[in-house]
């Protein structure tokens, strides 16, 4: 069974994607009114509303290998930040942690 013609026209035109959702009716209204006064429709408004904050969102937080790198330079403050008075710490850890392991599992 073929489609009707409409819907293979609509399917070539290539439709954008419906995304729904339920607004309190005070926003509802808001959307309304500020639609109308820029004479828009809501769901223009809405698609202006959407890219103007994905245009910030972007500018504040760059791209994905700008994020990166402020993840890793925050990251590596933090490596070898242990202090101490003993320079061979980390060398004498391995035994000092299974002394302390046989002493909390002897009988």
């Amino acid at each position: 069974m073929r489609a009707p013609a409409c819907c293979n026209r609509l399917q070539r035109m290539g439709k954008p994607d419906v995304y729904s959702w339920r607004p309190s009716p005070q926003l509802k209204a808001e959307l309304e009114e500020a639609a109308q006064a820029k004479r828009k429709s809501v769901a223009q408004l809405l698609e202006e509303i959407a890219r103007e904050w994905l245009e910030r969102f972007s500018e504040r937080g760059g791209n994905d290998h700008e994020r990166q790198r402020r993840i890793r330079e925050t990251a590596l403050k933090s490596v070898g930040a242990i202090h101490g008075n003993d320079p061979r710490r980390a060398e004498r850890s391995h035994s000092g942690l299974r002394t302390r392991i046989s002493l909390q599992h002897a009988p």
